[in-house]
Protein backbone atom coordinates (compact mmCIF):
# COMPACT_ATOMS: atom_id res chain seq x y z
CA UNK A 1 0.00 0.00 0.00
CA UNK A 2 1.48 3.58 -0.89
CA UNK A 3 2.14 5.77 1.78
CA UNK A 4 -0.72 7.92 0.29
CA UNK A 5 -3.47 5.58 0.24
CA UNK A 6 -1.99 4.62 3.79
CA UNK A 7 -2.60 8.25 5.39
CA UNK A 8 -5.79 8.41 3.47
CA UNK A 9 -7.20 5.85 5.63
CA UNK A 10 -8.65 7.08 8.58
CA UNK A 11 -10.64 9.21 6.66
CA UNK A 12 -11.95 5.88 4.78
CA UNK A 13 -13.25 4.55 7.92
CA UNK A 14 -14.55 7.50 8.73
CA UNK A 15 -16.40 8.54 5.65
CA UNK A 16 -18.16 4.97 5.59
CA UNK A 17 -19.43 4.81 9.62
CA UNK A 18 -20.79 8.28 8.94
CA UNK A 19 -24.20 7.77 10.29
CA UNK A 20 -26.95 7.77 7.04
CA UNK A 21 -28.81 10.45 8.48
CA UNK A 22 -25.44 12.62 7.44
CA UNK A 23 -24.86 11.59 4.30
CA UNK A 24 -21.55 11.21 2.65
CA UNK A 25 -21.01 15.35 1.10
CA UNK A 26 -20.42 15.77 -2.45
CA UNK A 27 -16.53 15.18 -3.01
CA UNK A 28 -16.03 13.41 0.68
CA UNK A 29 -13.65 10.32 0.13
CA UNK A 30 -15.45 7.29 0.39
CA UNK A 31 -14.36 3.60 1.50
CA UNK A 32 -15.61 2.07 -1.24
CA UNK A 33 -16.20 -1.91 -1.23
CA UNK A 34 -13.84 -3.93 -3.05
CA UNK A 35 -16.76 -5.29 -5.52
CA UNK A 36 -17.58 -1.53 -6.05
CA UNK A 37 -14.21 -0.43 -6.44
CA UNK A 38 -13.64 -4.01 -9.07
CA UNK A 39 -16.77 -2.39 -10.86
CA UNK A 40 -15.88 0.96 -10.98
CA UNK A 41 -11.92 0.31 -12.35
CA UNK A 42 -14.09 -1.73 -14.89
CA UNK A 43 -16.24 0.79 -16.25
CA UNK A 44 -13.65 3.08 -16.48
CA UNK A 45 -10.96 1.47 -18.41
CA UNK A 46 -13.50 0.93 -21.07
CA UNK A 47 -15.46 3.97 -20.58
CA UNK A 48 -18.51 2.18 -20.56
CA UNK A 49 -21.00 4.97 -19.11
CA UNK A 50 -19.89 6.56 -22.42
CA UNK A 51 -19.45 10.32 -20.29
CA UNK A 52 -22.74 9.78 -18.72
CA UNK A 53 -23.05 9.85 -14.97
CA UNK A 54 -23.49 6.54 -13.06
CA UNK A 55 -24.43 4.44 -10.23
CA UNK A 56 -22.76 1.65 -8.74
CA UNK A 57 -25.64 -0.35 -6.20
CA UNK A 58 -23.53 -2.86 -3.75
CA UNK A 59 -26.47 -4.91 -2.18
CA UNK A 60 -24.01 -6.92 0.01
CA UNK A 61 -22.81 -3.76 0.98
CA UNK A 62 -26.07 -2.05 1.54
CA UNK A 63 -24.51 1.12 -0.52
CA UNK A 64 -24.93 3.48 -3.30
CA UNK A 65 -22.00 5.38 -5.40
CA UNK A 66 -22.97 8.07 -7.29
CA UNK A 67 -20.41 9.51 -10.20
CA UNK A 68 -20.17 12.44 -12.24
CA UNK A 69 -20.12 12.48 -15.80
CA UNK A 70 -16.14 12.87 -15.05
CA UNK A 71 -15.78 9.72 -13.26
CA UNK A 72 -15.50 11.59 -9.47
CA UNK A 73 -17.45 10.18 -7.01
CA UNK A 74 -20.37 12.98 -6.08
CA UNK A 75 -21.52 10.71 -3.02
CA UNK A 76 -22.09 7.89 -1.52
CA UNK A 77 -24.69 7.10 0.75
CA UNK A 78 -26.28 3.40 2.82
CA UNK A 79 -29.23 2.37 1.02
CA UNK A 80 -31.97 0.19 1.08
CA UNK A 81 -32.14 -2.65 -1.44
CA UNK A 82 -35.20 -5.45 -1.88
CA UNK A 83 -36.52 -7.77 1.04
CA UNK A 84 -35.56 -10.77 -0.85
CA UNK A 85 -31.94 -12.09 -1.92
CA UNK A 86 -32.04 -12.30 -5.73
CA UNK A 87 -30.81 -11.05 -9.23
CA UNK A 88 -33.49 -10.98 -11.26
CA UNK A 89 -37.06 -9.35 -11.10
CA UNK A 90 -40.15 -11.63 -10.68
CA UNK A 91 -41.59 -11.54 -14.53
CA UNK A 92 -44.31 -8.35 -14.78
CA UNK A 93 -43.50 -6.86 -11.23
CA UNK A 94 -43.62 -3.70 -12.76
CA UNK A 95 -47.33 -4.12 -12.88
CA UNK A 96 -48.69 -5.29 -9.73
CA UNK A 97 -49.89 -2.93 -7.01
CA UNK A 98 -47.23 -2.78 -4.02
CA UNK A 99 -49.95 -4.84 -1.87
CA UNK A 100 -49.67 -7.64 -4.33
CA UNK A 101 -46.05 -8.24 -4.04
CA UNK A 102 -44.83 -11.19 -2.05
CA UNK A 103 -42.01 -10.90 0.45
CA UNK A 104 -40.24 -13.39 -2.08
CA UNK A 105 -40.88 -11.41 -4.69
CA UNK A 106 -39.32 -8.28 -3.73
CA UNK A 107 -35.91 -8.44 -4.99
CA UNK A 108 -33.54 -6.02 -6.69
CA UNK A 109 -32.12 -6.60 -10.36
CA UNK A 110 -28.42 -7.06 -11.09
CA UNK A 111 -27.45 -5.95 -13.89
CA UNK A 112 -26.08 -3.06 -16.30
CA UNK A 113 -29.31 -0.08 -16.53
CA UNK A 114 -29.43 2.74 -18.92
CA UNK A 115 -31.37 4.81 -16.78
CA UNK A 116 -33.47 7.90 -16.99
CA UNK A 117 -35.05 10.72 -14.65
CA UNK A 118 -38.83 10.79 -14.50
CA UNK A 119 -41.49 11.08 -11.89
CA UNK A 120 -44.08 8.05 -10.45
CA UNK A 121 -47.79 7.99 -10.62
CA UNK A 122 -47.53 10.54 -7.44
CA UNK A 123 -45.60 12.69 -9.14
CA UNK A 124 -42.43 12.52 -7.22
CA UNK A 125 -39.22 12.60 -8.93
CA UNK A 126 -37.32 9.26 -9.40
CA UNK A 127 -34.78 8.06 -11.78
CA UNK A 128 -36.42 5.17 -13.70
CA UNK A 129 -33.44 2.08 -13.48
CA UNK A 130 -35.59 0.09 -15.12
CA UNK A 131 -39.16 1.59 -15.85
CA UNK A 132 -41.16 -1.46 -17.17
CA UNK A 133 -40.33 -3.22 -13.55
CA UNK A 134 -41.33 -0.23 -11.57
CA UNK A 135 -37.47 0.13 -10.32
CA UNK A 136 -35.99 3.16 -9.41
CA UNK A 137 -33.96 5.19 -7.05
CA UNK A 138 -36.02 7.16 -4.74
CA UNK A 139 -36.58 9.25 -1.62
CA UNK A 140 -37.33 7.64 1.94
CA UNK A 141 -40.69 8.50 2.06
CA UNK A 142 -43.10 9.27 4.43
CA UNK A 143 -45.12 6.90 5.67
CA UNK A 144 -45.47 4.37 9.53
CA UNK A 145 -42.31 2.37 7.99
CA UNK A 146 -40.12 5.58 8.14
CA UNK A 147 -38.83 6.01 11.40
CA UNK A 148 -37.89 2.20 10.81
CA UNK A 149 -36.20 2.31 7.96
CA UNK A 150 -34.50 5.27 8.93
CA UNK A 151 -33.10 3.34 12.07
CA UNK A 152 -32.10 0.61 9.53
CA UNK A 153 -29.71 3.45 7.23
CA UNK A 154 -28.40 4.57 10.57
CA UNK A 155 -27.09 1.15 11.46
CA UNK A 156 -23.14 0.74 10.67
CA UNK A 157 -23.87 -2.48 9.48
CA UNK A 158 -25.67 -3.95 6.24
CA UNK A 159 -27.34 -6.74 7.22
CA UNK A 160 -30.90 -4.76 7.86
CA UNK A 161 -30.65 -2.94 4.59
CA UNK A 162 -32.93 -5.32 2.94
CA UNK A 163 -36.15 -3.66 3.26
CA UNK A 164 -37.37 -2.21 0.47
CA UNK A 165 -39.85 -3.91 -2.58
CA UNK A 166 -36.93 -3.73 -5.36
CA UNK A 167 -36.50 0.17 -5.35
CA UNK A 168 -33.11 1.79 -4.43
CA UNK A 169 -34.24 4.07 -1.29
CA UNK A 170 -32.01 6.81 -0.05
CA UNK A 171 -32.01 9.46 2.55
CA UNK A 172 -34.23 12.57 1.30
CA UNK A 173 -31.62 14.95 2.04
CA UNK A 174 -28.79 12.37 -0.35
CA UNK A 175 -31.78 12.14 -2.80
CA UNK A 176 -31.96 15.76 -3.02
CA UNK A 177 -28.11 17.25 -2.81
CA UNK A 178 -26.23 14.09 -5.27
CA UNK A 179 -28.88 12.04 -6.65
CA UNK A 180 -30.96 14.85 -8.32
CA UNK A 181 -28.64 16.90 -9.14
CA UNK A 182 -26.25 14.35 -11.28
CA UNK A 183 -28.38 11.44 -12.23
CA UNK A 184 -31.51 13.57 -12.03
CA UNK A 185 -32.21 15.85 -15.12
CA UNK A 186 -30.25 13.48 -17.78
CA UNK A 187 -29.84 9.42 -18.81
CA UNK A 188 -27.37 7.98 -16.90
CA UNK A 189 -26.10 4.30 -16.34
CA UNK A 190 -26.70 2.15 -13.69
CA UNK A 191 -25.00 -1.15 -12.26
CA UNK A 192 -26.12 -2.90 -9.93
CA UNK A 193 -23.88 -5.70 -8.44
CA UNK A 194 -24.84 -9.15 -7.95
CA UNK A 195 -25.06 -10.95 -4.92
CA UNK A 196 -25.78 -14.34 -6.82
CA UNK A 197 -22.37 -14.91 -8.18
CA UNK A 198 -18.51 -13.14 -8.21
CA UNK A 199 -18.33 -9.12 -8.97
CA UNK A 200 -15.79 -10.60 -12.18
CA UNK A 201 -17.72 -13.22 -13.52
CA UNK A 202 -20.77 -10.81 -14.23
CA UNK A 203 -18.37 -8.29 -15.46
CA UNK A 204 -16.54 -10.84 -17.45
CA UNK A 205 -19.94 -11.76 -19.16
CA UNK A 206 -21.21 -7.80 -19.36
CA UNK A 207 -17.95 -7.68 -21.62
CA UNK A 208 -18.59 -10.97 -24.02
CA UNK A 209 -21.55 -9.50 -24.43
CA UNK A 210 -20.13 -6.04 -25.82
CA UNK A 211 -21.90 -4.08 -22.99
Amino acid sequence: MSPARHALLPALMAAFLAPASLPLQAGTPAAISADAELARHWIERRADAQGRPYALVDKRAGMLYVYAADGELAGATPALTGLAPGDHAVPGIGAKPLSAIAPHERTTPAGRFDAEPGHNLDGEHVVWVDYDAGFAIHRLRPGPQRARRQRQLATPTPSDNRASYGCVVVPGDFYDRVVRPVLGSARGVVYVLPESRPVQAWLAQLEGQGL
